[in-house]
């Protein structure tokens, strides 16, 4: 009867552990830290590509040749006005190096919690101008051309 009620609570609490491993991540407004509203988001863009990164919170474009050239194309006209060309920064800070001005940028989640949200200053959110999907291509831009020292690189990290 023991072996029975052991193998019934390991069992039980393998599901319990395995369906916290698939929960999706909960992103927070980098200012308030309430709960984004992914509803509100502009349509359009790999679905899928998304929900993977909603239970990792790596962006699966990060590496992607491809995935980098579209998020820098993207990058251009979403992001270049304040950011600048190659993202040196101008009204906006720059973006390839060690230096966030919201240290949870440094993750892929923090930095998609910027994008989407929105941040203190002139940093609209950017969900009605850009699908999640283009936010991540374009945060695959961002993190190629990183030109600080990889071990301050929190999303190269496993």
């Amino acid at each position: 009867m023991n072996r029975k009620k052991l193998f019934v609570a390991s069992a039980v609490s393998l599901a319990l552990i395995s369906t916290a491993a698939l929960a999706e991540i909960t992103f927070r407004n980098t200012i308030t830290g309430a709960p984004l509203d992914m509803s509100v988001a502009k349509s359009g863009g790999n679905q899928a590509v998304f929900n993977q990164f909603k239970e990792t919170g790596k962006n699966p474009y990060n590496g992607d040749k491809d995935a980098v050239q579209k998020g820098h194309d993207l990058f251009m006209p979403a992001c270049s006005g304040c950011h600048g060309h190659e993202a040196e920064g101008k009204l906006g800070p720059g973006l390839a190096d060690d230096y966030w001005t919201y240290p949870s940028a440094a993750t892929d989640q923090g930095l998609f919690e910027v994008l989407f949200g929105g941040a203190n200053g002139m940093m609209g959110p950017q969900y009605v101008n850009l699908s999640t999907d283009e936010m991540l291509l374009i945060m695959s831009w961002i993190r190629d051309i990183y030109k600080g020292d990889p071990k301050k690189a929190k999303w190269l990290k496993k």
